[in-house]
C-alpha cells in the first residue's frame, strides 16, 4: 500500500512525514487552496528530501505551459491533474502525470480504468474537503490502479484495506490545521495502512 500525504507546506512536516514512512508528498499549486504553496517554497522543501520519495504537484485549471514551468521550478516528479484534460493537453506535459476522478456516483470510478488514477469525492472546491466516498462503490471493482482520496483518517483507514487499492491519499485527516500536519496522526495513518 502506497501512501501520499498531501498539502505539505513546511519542511518540518515534509521530513517528519517521510520519516514516518510516506511514499509520496503532495504540493498544492492551486492559489485558492488554503494549502497553496509557491513553486519556490516547494523547491526549498523538495531539495532537502531524502531519495525515493515521490514529489507530487497538484494543479487545477491551468495550461500545460504553466504546469511545465512550475514543475521545473519546484522539482516535483509527478503531476496530479485535478481537472478535466484532453489527451492533447497531456501530451504537452513534460513529466509523468496522474488524472483525478472527482466521483459523484459509482459509474464515475470506472473512468480511465486502463491507467492509474486518483479517485476523490466530488466537491465544489478542489480537494482537501474531507468528504468521504461510498466504499460500496468499489465492491467488485479492480482497485489495483486506484489511489483513494477523500475523508480518510487514522480512524477509518482500516475500512479501505480489503479493496486492494494501489494507494491512499490523505490531507485534512492528518492535520492540526489546514496545511499543518499532526505527525502523530500521520504516523498512525501510515501504520494502520501498512500493517
Amino acid at each position: 500500500m502506497r501512501i501520499k500525504i498531501c498539502g505539505i507546506t513546511t519542511l518540518k512536516d515534509a521530513l517528519a512525514t517521510t520519516d514516518a514512512g510516506a511514499d509520496a508528498l503532495g504540493f498544492v499549486f492551486y492559489e485558492k487552496s488554503s494549502r497553496y504553496i509557491t513553486s519556490t517554497d516547494a523547491k526549498n522543501i523538495i531539495d532537502k528530501l531524502p531519495p525515493f520519495v515521490e514529489k507530487v504537484g497538484l494543479f487545477v485549471n491551468v495550461d500545460a505551459k504553466t504546469i511545465n514551468t512550475i514543475s521545473k521550478t519546484s522539482g516535483i516528479t509527478l503531476i496530479q491533474l485535478h481537472f478535466e484534460v484532453s489527451d492533447a493537453f497531456c501530451e504537452q506535459l513534460e513529466l509523468p502525470y496522474i488524472k483525478v476522478v472527482r466521483a459523484q456516483s459509482a459509474e464515475d470510478i470506472k473512468e480511465n480504468t486502463d491507467e492509474y488514477r486518483l479517485v476523490d469525492a466530488y466537491c465544489e472546491a478542489y480537494g482537501g474537503a474531507g468528504k468521504r466516498l461510498n466504499l460500496e462503490w468499489f465492491k467488485d471493482v479492480d482497485c489495483s490502479k486506484i489511489i483513494l482520496a477523500g475523508g480518510l483518517s487514522p480512524l477509518n483507514v482500516k475500512e479501505c484495506l480489503s479493496y486492494g487499492f494501489y494507494g491512499l491519499d490523505v490531507s485534512s485527516g492528518v492535520e492540526l490545521s489546514k496545511g499543518i500536519k499532526d505527525i502523530q496522526k500521520v504516523s498512525a495513518f501510515i501504520n494502520e495502512a501498512k500493517c
